[in-house]
C-alpha cells in the first residue's frame, strides 16, 4: 500500500477484524485509482449506551491530485448499519463511486485538452 491510511475507533474498542476488512478495501481503492495520497477512516457507533442494537457511522477521507473526497455512511437511513461491516462495506461503495466520477472528469479534460492542441496544430 502506497498511500498512508489511518484508521480510527471512536467510543468503541480496537477491532483487529474491522481494521483487516478496512485496509483490504482500502487496497483495492487503491488499484482502482493508484492516485490516491491519503487516506482516514473513522468508525464509531452512534451511541455508547446500548450493547445490541446500535448503528456504526463510518466517514472516509480521501486525498487526490487537485481534490478531496469525503465519505460519510448515515445510519438513521439504513438500519442493517447495525453490523459495522455493512456500514464500512456501504461507505466504500460510496467512495468508489466518487473516485469514478473524479476519475471520468479528469480523463475527459486530459482528453479535451490534447484534443484542443492537435486542433491548434492543424489550423497552422
Amino acid at each position: 500500500m502506497q498511500m498512508p491510511l489511518q484508521i480510527s475507533f471512536r467510543h468503541m474498542a480496537h477491532s483487529n477484524a474491522l481494521a483487516f476488512e478496512i485496509e483490504k478495501k482500502a487496497l483495492k481503492l487503491e488499484t482502482f485509482c493508484p492516485r490516491i495520497t491519503s487516506m482516514n477512516v473513522v468508525i464509531e457507533p452512534t451511541t455508547r449506551r446500548h450493547q445490541q442494537g446500535n448503528l456504526f457511522h463510518v466517514r472516509i477521507d480521501l486525498t487526490l491530485p487537485g481534490r478531496e473526497i469525503v465519505v460519510g455512511s448515515d445510519p438513521s437511513l439504513n438500519q442493517a448499519h447495525e453490523d459495522a461491516h455493512v456500514a464500512i462495506r456501504d461507505a466504500f461503495k460510496a467512495a468508489r463511486r466518487q473516485i469514478e466520477d473524479y476519475v471520468r472528469i479528469r480523463f475527459r479534460k486530459r482528453r479535451q485538452g490534447s484534443a484542443g492542441i492537435r486542433r491548434v496544430m492543424e489550423s497552422t
